[in-house]
């Protein structure tokens, strides 16, 4: 931009710059003969490279006051200001090096066409190196909050979404946006064992774009060969690999598999972007790795706590499948009851310990195939409390929900449960949810004393225990959602009685 009053001055300028390019690239001349008009101009182009000012114009300050406007009111620390006057001496340089954040300052008469040329190169690199600063600090701080998001998810299945949003993020790239430009933008992540060099057996967990419904296809359903070709070399490489309009970003953890997240039909990518993207992917690793270690501790405890649920259920003859349709049941009620996903999944891992007490009873009871006496009742019914004591007193939440479950699960909301008569809130949700399905799958399932109930003789039974053994609100949550209790009935489904 050409702030200056004389037309003159103006028409030099442009004339003496006219075939000058940087990078390139031809430059563009906006031109302001006030104050007021280089700041409408800066306002509308906050990006202007140069600013080529001089000093006296409406007023003897006019070019001081511009550059403090732009510089403090503006907040416009990039644009390179260079002061150009014909009068030093209302402008005395030193001091207005020293008091204002100009960066170069020149007398007109002694510029000449090549000292403008000169001028015009190291101001504009000097913008240039500025805007790549900037673009790293702000690459950076995406990197940085990305980072700690990811590190945030435990779940594999929050790191597969999350990773394409974060990675959208770290490089600008807004996912509508992406999927729009050619019709052929798509992400998708992978994962298989880091052992096989080939893609062509690599399964879509999610996509978008043309992949939105790819889930569960093998990549050479929907990719052409050029593209897995790209793949296969980062596999190989165990690197990420960006060229061609496409970027496979490639990571892996400690049990040797891995994860793939590939774009193509994106623009072309800057350095910066490219070293951002090599910095994100190292984290990214790093956040794999831990998310898989998580994920197997998870396992490991989780299997443990349904080994020992599976002990109990064992001694009365029923089904391992049974409890983990409870565990199932469970998670999914309290999902529809409000719960939050981490809680919810809790409950899931918990909800097989609920009969744990059971161990405590004597086989004779446990296993009668007919009906009990009201004192094998009375000892049955100890087994809640027993349950209660052998959960109680950990600091791991999953115990102390256990715990909770095993005490409650046969108390009833009119309060004639056991063992110690709660009612309607005052039982914990914990075990309104067990209570529920844990009847809803004892009437499912073959016992030895009994055949499985029909699907409506079961839903007629819980209705009508609706206030009396079970949460009203709860009931209607599980009956206006029988469809997917019977789904989870379907996958888990018992084979031997």
């Amino acid at each position: 931009m050409i702030v200056d009053d004389e037309q003159s001055v103006h028409d030099v300028t442009t004339l003496a710059l006219k075939r000058f390019t940087f990078q390139n690239r031809a430059i563009h001349f906006y031109h302001a003969f006030s104050g007021l008009e280089a700041i409408d101009l800066m306002t509308q182009h906050p990006d202007m490279a140069l600013i080529l000012l001089d000093v006296v114009m409406e007023e003897d300050d006019t070019g001081l006051t511009l550059t403090r406007h732009i510089r403090k009111a503006m907040g416009n620390s990039f644009v390179r200001i260079v002061l150009r006057t014909g009068q030093p001496g209302s402008a005395p340089e030193e001091e207005v090096i020293r008091d204002y954040d100009i960066n170069d300052y020149k007398d007109k008469t002694e510029l000449t066409i090549q000292k403008l040329r000169t001028m015009m190169y190291s101001s504009l690199r000097s913008y240039r190196d500025l805007l790549a600063l900037e673009q790293h600090r702000i690459g950076l701080n995406k990197v940085i909050h990305a980072t700690a998001d990811m590190f945030q998810n435990y779940q594999m299945g929050d790191f597969v979404s999350g990773l394409l949003i974060q990675i959208s993020a770290v490089l600008g790239f807004n996912s509508e946006v992406l999927m729009a430009t050619n019709g052929e933008n798509s992400i998708f992540l992978a994962g298989c064992e880091a052992s096989q060099k080939d893609a062509s057996a690599l399964k879509i967990l999610t996509g978008a774009g043309r992949f939105y419904e790819s889930s569960g296809k093998s990549i050479a359903q929907v990719l052409r060969d050029e593209d897995i070709e790209i793949i296969n070399r980062a596999i190989e490489q165990q690197q990420t690999i960006i060229e061609n309009n496409s970027a496979v970003f490639f990571f892996k953890n400690h049990r040797n598999s891995f994860g793939l997240v590939y774009f193509t039909g994106i623009v072309e990518l800057g350095d910066v972007n490219k070293e951002l993207i090599q910095l994100f992917t190292q984290n990214m690793s790093i956040a794999y790795e831990n998310i898989s270690l998580y994920q197997e501790i998870d396992d490991t405890h989780r299997e443990i706590l349904f080994r020992l649920g599976n002990v109990a259920e064992f001694r009365s003859r029923e089904t391992s499948l049974h409890i983990n349709r409870v565990a199932q049941y469970s998670e999914l009620l309290a999902l529809k009851a409000g719960i939050n996903e981490d809680e919810a999944r809790l409950i899931r891992m918990a909800s097989p310990m609920h009969d744990i007490g059971k161990l405590g009873i004597p086989d004779s009871i446990l296993q009668k195939p007919g009906a009990l006496t009201e004192e094998e009742f009375a000892i049955m019914k100890t087994h809640c409390k027993m349950g209660y004591e052998i959960l109680q007193g950990s600091d791991r939440p999953i115990l102390n929900m256990a715990a909770i479950i095993a005490l409650e699960h046969q108390e009833r909301w009119d309060g004639s449960g056991y063992p110690s008569g709660l009612k309607g809130n005052n039982i914990h949700l914990y075990g309104r949810i067990t209570a529920l399905v844990d009847v809803f799958d004892a009437l499912g399932s073959a016992r030895c004393y009994k055949e499985p109930w029909p699907v409506e003789n079961m839903v007629k039974l819980i209705r009508e225990q609706s206030g009396k053994h079970f949460d009203p609100e709860l009931v209607n949550l599980f009956l206006d959602n029988l469809d997917e209790f019977l789904a989870i009935r379907d996958r888990f489904t018992d084979h031997v009685v």
